[in-house]
């Protein structure tokens, strides 16, 4: 605090003091201690500053040290007090010393006259002792401290009437560590913290320190350099470019309860799950305002009411952790305990997340565990050496991204990001955390050749601390949080992944199906009269559709880097990629498994995804993208009212193939079974854009069968060839089945039928 005021009279009457006073404060410095504590790499400040008693030959000295480099006289003001006790410079560097009558029991203040001749007030941090418990530094040590980000970082607290933020970071192999700021001009000498030799953890208090401080780390690393350190536990951080953490205090009332009580049915594996999968940052922009970006709460008030009426049951964001690097989309995360400022502060995430809520949609968010970015200012060689990281790059460096890997092996590293995923789920009421990149986390010569890294203790090339690691993370969530879904992105066919870790699974809900991505993706690129040659390509995922609790992800990875957006990808003229991209929708929400899509594949995006840039909405004033988008909106909405093509995804019982031979006509057809078997919907798909006129199909009883769904209505775009809504069965045995229908397939088109 820095105020205006007379000279304070103990600076008048300091020359008055007694030379037996001034000779036992100077007998009470240990001068050469003097020198770490002024260079700044004291480990324990506290021996030094603060209140001191010395015990000499019966006699009791009290006194009180500050070091405060900018002052040139010191005052000790008590509790309430206007006057104080003068201090005497010890050290032309800044160190005062004052004797006291008695040790202090309540907090005190310095006032000084500092060196550009204003009055300023503060309390002494180093008067504050109890900083973290015994117990929680022991926890964090054992790495079982599930709720380390309530300690961590910065927290506004109250020490003894004193509001102040309590600062705690983990670096056990720095020299020494000051907390830096706007509130000391980015001096790294005033506010030396506190080593806990035993944990690594370095603690302070500093009063009156309050949200909306912007702060670092300055570590001095045993090398002696220098380098200020952004706040692993930070909540909240500058914008980018910017890279400072900010003091944060969250006042927000969450307003979900509903959705809170009932989100354990609503994440069933047995509920419609439909995934809008969206990049913050460009899912829509203020084109009147430069492309600016919208903000949480513009979010909420746009894209919910969008999901809701396009009949999601979830949103899925890409990582919206703190990066420095939009290009990266999220995926290097520097602040991994902060919502990205980009947008806003937490408590508008909060907003956001609260308003996804109250209309009924899920958030879930991509978590990334298995890579961080090498950028100095954050967790790489965070305390002079490799920490957070493996030291030996055969290990810790990512081959593909030129990140380094965490090193799960480490109590500290475990809990960290164990706790964060804690964090997302506790503070922001999340449903759900897509890990990121798994299959780069299980195997140790992922993308790497021979001689490029070191076989387990075994010899293999599983990461057995990976592994352990995956079946902590998820067993802690579920435990923790009944209804969370985790997702695992896994590409390869490990196995287990989405099963039980007491069966030997990895213990994730859900897992993402890549193989039926690229598969579908392979054969629906084809013109369709090479599709004959290529039908394996749809019927091989039903071989392993029920080994994993799977979700059919058409994601943003299929649309950037050259491989051009969905619409794009289909062959044929205009008319016929939108009917190929409708037929391939209803394959989509027929086949087994929870559904994912990203943004801009619901009305038929034509050019690849753009990070830096908004989806092309103009598209909607042409009738094609409108007839896109409603067809996707009622896809959704007969998908979560249809039990059987969301119920039974993950077991046989669920499916059943009527015909899937039929490779020349480009024609599959199957039965999707709720839990009760007699209700069922029928799913016959035409890949070919030749109408099948008579078509016959098995089915399994007699009646009507409705048409559900025509992706060729003209509703949607398409031709209107169809059943006039519905045909009845005939007592006809076909295909196994002891009745059948007589079908109009139209071309390039998905039928949903049911009896």
């Amino acid at each position: 605090m820095i105020y205006t005021a007379p000279e304070p009279e103990c600076f008048r009457r300091l020359h008055s003091i007694r030379n037996v006073k001034l000779s036992v404060m100077l007998v009470t410095t240990p001068r050469e201690q003097l020198q770490f504590l002024i260079a700044g790499e004291e480990r324990h400040p506290f021996a030094l500053l603060g209140p001191h008693v010395l015990q000499d030959n019966n006699r009791r000295t009290v006194f009180v040290r500050a070091f405060l480099p900018d002052a040139t006289h010191v005052e000790v003001l008590s509790a309430g007090a206007a006057t104080g006790e003068p201090t005497i410079r010890i050290h032309e560097a800044g160190i005062f010393e004052a004797i006291l009558a008695e040790l202090p029991r309540q907090p005190y203040r310095f006032r000084f006259r500092n060196r550009q001749g204003g009055l300023q007030e503060q309390y002494d941090p180093y008067f504050f002792r109890e900083l973290l418990s015994e117990f929680d530094l022991h926890l964090l040590m054992e790495g079982t401290h599930l709720r380390a980000f309530e300690k961590m970082g910065a927290h506004p607290v109250e020490r003894q009437g004193i509001t102040g933020t309590l600062f705690a970071v983990w670096a056990p192999n720095a020299r020494s560590i000051s907390v830096i700021g706007d509130f000391n001009n980015w001096d790294g000498r005033g506010y030396g913290m506190e080593l806990h030799e035993a944990s690594g953890v370095w603690q302070l208090f500093v009063p009156h320190l309050t949200a909306g401080a912007l702060y670092k780390y300055q570590v001095r690393l045993r090398d002696g350099g220098i380098e200020e350190k952004i706040d692993p536990y930070a909540n909240y951080s500058e914008q980018p470019p910017r890279t400072a953490s900010i003091v944060y205090r969250s006042r927000y009332k969450w307003n979900d309860q509903e959705w809170m009580q009932t989100r354990e049915t609503r994440n069933a594996l047995d509920a419609p799950l439909s995934f809008y999968e969206v990049h913050v940052g460009s899912w829509k922009r203020k084109l009147e305002e430069g492309e600016c970006f919208l903000n949480y709460r513009e979010l909420a008030e746009l894209l919910v009411p969008y999901v809701k009426d396009m009949g999601y049951t979830h949103l899925e964001l890409l990582p919206i952790s703190e990066h420095p690097l939009s290009a990266s989309w999220g995926y290097q995360t520097t602040g991994y305990y902060a919502p990205t400022s980009r947008f806003g502060n937490p408590d508008d995430f909060r907003y956001f997340v609260d308003t996804c809520h109250q209309a009924g949609i899920g958030l879930i968010l991509d978590w990334v565990p298995g890579h961080f970015p090498r950028d100095l200012h954050a967790l790489a060689h965070f305390d002079g050496t490799h920490l957070y990281e493996h030291a030996d790059p055969r290990l810790g460096s990512h081959p593909d991204w030129g990140t380094l890997i965490f090193n799960y092996g480490r109590n500290e590293v475990a809990n960290f990001l164990i706790a964060n995923a804690l964090f997302w789920l506790d503070e922001f009421h999340i449903d759900g955390l897509r890990v990121d990149a798994v299959a780069s986390m299980l195997y140790l010569d992922y993308s790497r050749k021979p001689g490029e890294w070191i076989p387990n203790r075994y010899g293999g090339n599983e990461n057995l601390e990976a592994i352990q690691f995956l079946k902590r993370f998820n067993e802690t969530v579920h435990q923790r949080f009944p209804g969370v879904l985790t997702i695992g992105e896994e590409s390869t066919a490990w196995p287990g992944v989405s099963r039980p870790t007491y069966i030997g699974g990895l213990g994730f809900s859900l897992k993402w199906n890549m193989g039926w991505m690229h598969d579908s993706l392979v054969y629906m690129s084809k013109d369709p009269v090479h599709r004959r040659y290529h039908h394996n390509n749809l019927t091989f995922s039903l071989l392993y559709a029920f080994s994993e609790n799977f979700v059919l992800p058409l994601s943003h990875d299929e649309v950037v880097h050259g491989k051009g957006a969905l619409l794009n990808k289909m062959p044929g003229d205009l008319w016929q990629r939108f009917a190929n991209l409708r037929a391939y929708y209803g394959y989509m929400y027929g086949h087994p498994g929870k559904k994912l899509l990203f943004m801009g594949g619901e009305f038929g995006q034509w050019n690849e995804w753009n990070f830096d840039a908004s989806l092309d909405w103009h598209l909607l004033q042409w009738e094609s993208h409108v007839q896109l988008q409603r067809f996707v909106r009622d896809l959704n909405h007969i998908y979560r009212s249809e039990p059987a093509l969301h119920q039974v995804d993950f077991d046989w019982a669920g499916f059943e193939w009527i015909d899937f031979h039929d490779a020349d006509s480009g024609v599959i057809a199957f039965l999707r079974r709720a839990r009760d078997p007699d209700d069922f919907v029928v799913v016959v798909c035409n890949f070919t854009p030749v109408p099948r006129l008579g078509y016959r199909i098995g089915v399994p009883r007699e009646g009507l069968y409705r048409e559900l769904l025509n992706s060729d209505s003209a509703f949607y775009g398409g031709s209107n060839l169809g059943n006039s809504g519905g045909v009845p069965s005939e007592p006809r045995p076909f295909q196994a089945f002891p009745h059948s229908l007589k079908l109009t397939l139209p071309p390039l088109s998905t039928l949903f039928l049911k009896p």
